[in-house]
């Protein structure tokens, strides 16, 4: 979206840079609680019109807690073959206290999540890696290293917060590397 004024944001764009990462670039008169800079999900392709459950799975399992989200019911835009009512226009939520951002896409997109980014969770201890990693894990054939994918198709990587130190131990990253989910004991 070049930059405009948009009936939500009076400078804003969506862009791609030279590496093919998006970026959503906008302006605030006002102070928002946001951080400068925070992921967001666009749910599309395959996970279309799932942020509102991928919200609620995510802040179920991380304690974490839903700070705002708008739907298209909600600002009177109905169905239209894309989108439901209950379809999530702007979203933010807290995991751990840090802020992301999800959005189901208004119209249909060539693409939906892939391997190549990863919200990467330092879990403390063997419990809290079982947990997170049994918890979001959908894709069996994607484990590998600590990586997961879920339902929705966002990759997680799920790491011991030691993970330094275990990579100083002999032979550690051949063990990672034969590793789905990391077992502390197995370095």
């Amino acid at each position: 979206m070049p930059l405009a004024s948009y009936d939500f944001n009076e400078h804003y764009s969506w862009v791609q840079d030279k590496f093919g990462v998006s970026w959503q670039l906008l302006t605030h008169t006002e102070p928002t609680g946001l951080p400068a800079i925070y992921p967001s999900l666009m749910f599309c392709g395959q996970a279309q019109n799932r942020a509102a459950e991928a919200i609620d799975r995510y802040t179920k399992l991380f304690d974490g807690r839903v700070n705002q989200k708008v739907t298209y019911g909600e600002i009177g835009q109905g169905a239209n073959g894309v989108i439901e009512p209950d379809s999530v226009v702007f979203a933010t939520f807290e995991l751990f206290g840090e802020t992301i951002g999800a959005m189901d896409s208004a119209v249909k997109q060539p693409f939906s999540f892939d391997g190549g980014v990863a919200l990467l969770v330092n879990a403390h201890g063997q419990g809290e890696i079982d947990r997170y990693f049994d918890g979001l894990s959908a894709v069996p054939e994607a484990e590998r290293c600590g990586w997961l994918r879920d339902e929705f198709g966002v990759s997680w990587e799920i790491v011991p917060d030691n993970m330094g130190e275990l990579m100083t131990k002999p032979n550690a990253y051949e063990k990672l590397m034969g590793m789905g989910k990391i077992i502390i004991e197995e370095f």
